[in-house]
């Protein structure tokens, strides 16, 4: 896998706050379409963390084993409850006390992929968000971008904060006065929902080195709502057949977000909050 050094020093705190971690011991899910690499492992991942300048990260539970967190909750210890979180996948057949058990493990959202090969369907969503709303927990969403006017109001009942992942994800990219963006931004506007700055190069047609289709979205959501943003890797990339350069995809930021202030809020003090990471530096 290539992966350079960044041109952009990443800040005491760094948090790739989307990674996916797969352990060839895990049964696959009969949902999954696919399985993930085998060296995708936390030894792994520690030495993009010393090559990026990272230092905390989330585990994002892999669709490949639908309801069965173990890999992802063994991935957060390994790399330190300190310095790690995740999302799971969880469904209304968990107990109050099996949520407990995820969050006293590092868990701190529920993840919907209702893409092809997404463990849980649409109507799950709302009972689920009412199950873990009293924990502090968020919905990660990802979907495809263009259907969200369909499920705005929905997404405007739940009774928690909601993570955009992927720009939207938009598998054919749009302009910004698309409706589907245009619904991203009133969402964003409601103060409960965040953004995640990850995987443009999924999408894009206009490619590296800054997807300027997809880079176009995430510079007006990050200028309006930079308070609401976090960055992720996107590691292993498995949807891809050849994965992009590490740095690179921390470097977007340096084009995406001008600011080094705010860049320094979307990597450093936002995923702070919305994962609950201890404020003092553990560099």
């Amino acid at each position: 896998m290539p992966s350079s050094r960044p041109r952009l020093r990443a800040p005491a705190d760094t948090c790739d706050c989307g990674i996916h971690i797969y352990d060839t011991t895990t049964a696959i899910a009969a949902t999954a379409a696919t399985n993930g690499p085998p060296w995708a492992t936390t030894s792994a991942y520690r030495s993009v963390q010393q090559k990026l300048g990272t230092t905390r990260v989330v585990v994002v539970q892999p669709t490949a084993y639908g309801t069965d967190n173990r890999c992802t909750v063994a991935a957060i210890a390994d790399l330190g409850l300190d310095r790690a979180r995740g999302i799971a996948v969880v469904d209304t057949t968990f107990s109050p006390q099996a949520l407990r058990a995820l969050h006293d493990a590092g868990i701190r959202g529920a993840r919907f992929q209702m893409l092809k090969g997404g463990a849980l369907p649409w109507e799950m969503l709302e009972p689920v968000a009412a199950l873990i709303a009293p924990m502090g927990w968020h919905i990660q969403l990802q979907m495809d971008g263009r259907l969200l006017p369909d499920r705005e109001d929905m997404l405007a009942r739940l009774p928690c904060n909601v993570m955009i992942d992927h720009v939207g994800k938009f598998p054919e990219p749009v302009s910004p006065d698309h409706s589907g963006f245009q619904t991203v931004l009133r969402l964003l506007d409601r103060g409960n929902f965040w953004f995640k700055l990850a995987a443009a190069y999924e999408v894009s047609r206009a490619g590296p080195p800054h997807y300027d289709d997809v880079g176009a979205l995430a510079k007006i959501a990050a200028q309006r709502f930079p308070e609401r943003m976090v960055w992720a890797s996107n590691w292993p990339h498995v949807a891809v057949a050849t994965p992009p350069d590490d740095a690179m995809l921390l470097d977007l930021l340096l084009d995406w977000v001008p600011d080094a202030a705010l860049r320094e809020r979307i990597l450093v003090q936002n995923p702070r909050i919305l994962f609950e990471f201890s404020q003092e530096s553990r560099n």
